[in-house]
């Protein structure tokens, strides 16, 4: 059985992997941190790193940043590997994980949904199909996503980007401009509103046809169970940064 620790553990995200893990023979949570304890988990809770009594065999964190490299400094102490699932990291802290990996294992994806990262993985081959095509990226979340655009479509473009040899930029604001579209960008627009979990969605205009590809999450579950693919993959990894391609060519 794999024991973990859930960072940010009151959180949406927090909560719904804890449900999750409950239903799991394979998993156990055996504490969680967060900034308050709310005291009406089925596990310790801890609101201080140093006060933490229990080993877990993996750290899966679903915070905000500043609560990651606090538990990203916890776990390199202890030697423990980290799946973050956190997003709305700058690049100087993606710099900084990616150099925290070289002394224990990370798994970090934008999204946890193994179908979103097939998705990343077709549509950069559509992009080498379709190298005359305009594309544009649209996402759709909820109203209180904090973070514009979301790592998701950031994960998409850069996998178009890569594709193609890097040669893309990527446009997120037309309003202010008076040009044509220029054939090196990519387009990323962002929408808020009620209760949304997360759409994405890649279109690829031709001159006379338009071909598109959409993922929609109905459920936060298919991120916790995710997480613990990634989870289950890591605790056997050596030092080092993966991501959800990792599993996919496993």
């Amino acid at each position: 059985m794999i024991k973990v620790l859930i960072n940010g553990c009151n959180g949406k995200m927090g909560q719904e992997l804890a449900k999750i893990i409950e239903k799991n023979d394979n998993f156990e949570t055996v504490c969680g941190v967060d900034r308050i304890d709310a005291g009406d988990n089925k596990f310790p809770v801890y609101t201080n790193l140093e006060l933490i009594k229990e080993t877990p065999d993996v750290i899966i964190d679903f915070s905000i940043p500043v609560a990651t490299f606090n538990i990203l400094e916890y776990a390199v102490n202890k030697n423990i590997p980290v799946v973050i699932a956190t997003t709305g990291f700058s690049d100087e802290e993606l710099n900084k994980i990616k150099e925290i990996s070289n002394k224990i294992p990370i798994f970090r994806s934008a999204n946890m949904s193994y179908q979103i990262n097939l998705m990343s993985n077709l549509v950069a081959q559509i992009s080498k199909l379709l190298k005359d095509a305009d594309i544009e990226i649209t996402e759709t979340h909820h109203n209180r996503k904090v973070d514009s655009p979301s790592g998701t479509a950031i994960l998409l473009a850069d996998s178009i980007n890569e594709a193609l040899d890097n040669e893309m930029y990527y446009e997120y604001n037309r309003h202010a401009k008076r040009e044509k579209r220029n054939k090196k960008e990519i387009g990323i627009h962002s929408i808020r509103g009620g209760n949304i979990v997360g759409k994405h969605t890649v279109t690829f205009f031709s001159e006379n046809e338009s071909f598109e590809i959409t993922h929609d999450v109905t459920s936060r579950a298919v991120f916790a169970e995710g997480a613990l693919k990634a989870a289950e993959f890591l605790v056997t990894q050596e030092a080092g940064l993966y991501n959800m391609n990792n599993i996919i060519k496993k």
